[in-house]
């Protein structure tokens, strides 16, 4: 049985339109026009077309992050992926912790990141929930849950990207990677954070949590029996092909079966992306490939 967490209000998102002017050696973007709300950001994410994928400018419906999120645990490295469904591309993927950067922190996206880390991506011990901290930051606690004041979990960044971004004349210094989508019309940053439970964490569990709109509202549930949090093993930083959950200090493996992987994991074209989605199997084989 799902246990609400959380209501909003869809009309209290705001995000902004973009112009983006990219070259062989860097991205720039900056917020354009005046506010949209989520449906009328949504209108605007339509397929465009771009003739050079490594120079050009062009108007985007709106920017996007992403959390290449790495996990620590007992020795070893995960990716941490969720299950989408995607009502808007009548899909059900698998995807990086991600989400739609409002207007206010165009120019951060960065704290969107973390935050969306803090929402979607939830450790249980056995005395409880963990929150986190970024450097000397705390994350935000986002539920009505019991968490935990002796221990909390570590955030922190890996490695950037080689090309820089910038927001205006601001430079994104986390250096996240970049590319633009074309079905989509958006900009998406993916950052790249590792995540460290800390030794007071015993037989921890994954759980995402993500907002769906039901009626005029969007609530965020906790489905314990279907948590949609899994785990990619990494063998000397490079993904493995099997993929498991964490529950209660356990990993149960996971089928791949007819799976399917979100446009983050697409080939990429210059600053490009021009798939919906692409197959767990194809994505594999381009690993043995590469």
């Amino acid at each position: 049985m799902s246990r609400l967490l959380a209501r909003k209000a869809p009309g209290t998102f705001k995000t902004l339109p973009l112009y983006v002017e990219a070259t062989a050696d860097g991205l720039n973007y900056h917020g354009l026009g005046l506010p949209l709300n989520f449906a009328q950001m949504q209108e605007r994410r339509r397929p465009v077309q771009v003739a050079d994928s490594r120079r050009f400018a062009l108007e985007l419906a709106n920017l996007g992050v992403s959390v290449r999120l790495t996990l620590a645990w007992q020795g070893h490295e995960y990716w941490v992926l969720v299950r989408q469904r995607r009502s808007d591309r009548g899909d059900t993927v698998l995807k990086l912790i991600s989400g739609y950067v409002p207007a206010h922190e165009l120019n951060l996206p960065l704290l969107t990141a973390i935050q969306e880390v803090a929402e979607e991506c939830l450790v249980e011990c056995e005395d409880g929930w963990l929150a986190g901290r970024y450097a000397e930051t705390w994350l935000p606690t986002p539920y009505p849950l019991r968490y935990r004041e002796d221990c909390h979990f570590r955030l922190g960044p890996l490695s950037g990207a080689a090309r820089p971004v910038q927001c205006g004349n601001l430079m994104l210094l986390e250096r996240p990677h970049a590319y633009v989508h074309l079905p989509t019309a958006s900009l998406q940053l993916v950052y790249d954070l590792r995540l460290e439970l800390p030794r007071e964490c015993r037989a921890p569990s994954l759980f995402h949590v993500d907002e769906r709109l039901e009626g005029n509202a969007l609530l965020a549930r906790l489905e314990r029996r279907r948590p949609d949090l899994y785990l990619l093993p990494l063998h000397d930083g490079r993904p493995g092909s099997e993929l498991f959950s964490l529950r209660r200090g356990e990993l149960l493996p996971a089928s791949t079966r007819g799976l399917w992987l979100s446009e983050g994991f697409a080939e990429q074209d210059g600053w490009l992306v021009r798939d919906e989605r692409i197959r767990w199997k194809d994505w594999q084989a381009n690993l043995l490939d590469s």
